[in-house]
């Protein structure tokens, strides 16, 4: 072969672009947050969304974001898993550090741990989460890799670590956990005040619907939902057969189940719900959702008076402050 045909050759190989390197990233992470009122089922419904998407073939992370730790208890049958917080202070009592294999654990596809917190009355239970999270970004969070990342946080709580992910922009979408009644729609209505805040300020989280729990087919929380302006992406019903295993911690949202296809509409909503601005209510507002014999709301507020205030007649004394006339 000439030099001529030699450099033609190599040139015109040189002109072809090479392939793209890989980024090892081939999706996004879903990562959502979901708000509720202590109580109200949160737990419960992300165990077993987390046990039913992991059957879907989608690799899954439950983060419990409550201090009282209980969100894995129901994916690991009653038992509970160290806590972020608690292996920490331990391993650094030892001089040692944290591995992922301490504090997150694995069942039939699910990756869960708990953050999290301190004692009544022996810390900030929002300080805790901001040094759990910090402590999972030593562990590499930003580079596992998920299908979903479920953040499940108590909601009737307004300090900043328990908003960090809407304040921060931490999630992508938020989900609230209420029932038909008005103090779980309270929360589930304030949670929606925050991400409206932050949109304002220019955060980019919205929220991808209500999970309506122990739907007695009564109402009110698909009118808050209506009124707000978001989806309700599942009503999981007051069955006594739902209720009795949960608290035997026992998971219902398997494939072949009773309860599996309410699971499976559940992640297929989950998945597809796009994060929307809400329309937060009045606290007028969520009141008029319900009647007034349900909530009291036709009591008139009666304003106080001195004398009442002392329960004896009252004689305004005179002022002794002097005032001077304009020069």
């Amino acid at each position: 072969m000439s030099l001529d045909l030699l450099d033609r050759d190599l040139r015109a190989e040189a002109a072809v672009e090479p392939d793209p390197v890989a980024s090892g990233v081939t999706k996004e992470t879903q990562i959502i947050a979901i708000y509720g009122k202590g109580g109200s089922g949160k737990s419960f419904a992300l165990a077993n969304l987390s046990y039913m998407l992991a059957q879907q073939g989608k690799r899954v992370l439950l983060i419990g974001c409550d201090p009282k730790s209980d969100t894995t208890s129901l994916l690991f049958g009653g038992k509970n898993c160290p806590t972020i917080i608690e292996t920490s202070a331990k391993k650094k009592l030892a001089g040692e550090e944290v591995r992922i294999e301490d504090v997150c654990f694995m069942r039939d596809g699910v990756f869960a741990m708990e953050l999290g917190g301190p004692e009544v009355g022996r810390g900030c239970g929002g300080r805790g989460i901001i040094h759990g999270f910090e402590l999972l970004e030593k562990l590499g969070f930003h580079d596992w890799g998920f299908d979903y990342v479920l953040l499940d946080f108590l909601g009737d709580v307004v300090c900043g670590g328990f908003g960090l992910p809407i304040a921060r922009d931490m999630c992508q979408k938020v989900i609230v956990v209420g029932s038909n009644d008005l103090q779980s729609l309270y929360v589930a209505n304030n949670v929606c005040k925050a991400v409206e805040y932050f949109r304002k300020m220019g955060g980019n989280v919205g929220v991808a619907g209500i999970l309506i729990n122990k739907d007695d087919g009564s109402g009110e929380a698909q009118a808050f939902a209506d009124a707000v302006g978001i989806p309700v992406l599942i009503s999981i019903p007051a069955n006594e057969d739902i209720r009795k295993k949960s608290a035997n911690y026992q998971i219902i949202g398997t494939p072949d189940g009773q309860w599996g296809p309410l699971f499976e509409e559940l992640a297929l909503n989950v998945a597809e719900a796009p994060p929307v601005r809400p329309k937060p209510l009045s606290g007028e507002g969520l009141l008029d959702l319900f009647s007034p014999e349900d909530t009291g709301g036709n009591v008139t507020l009666v304003p106080a008076t001195q004398a009442a205030m002392r329960g004896v007649d009252y004689v305004p004394r005179v002022s002794l402050e002097v005032i001077y006339d304009a020069v």
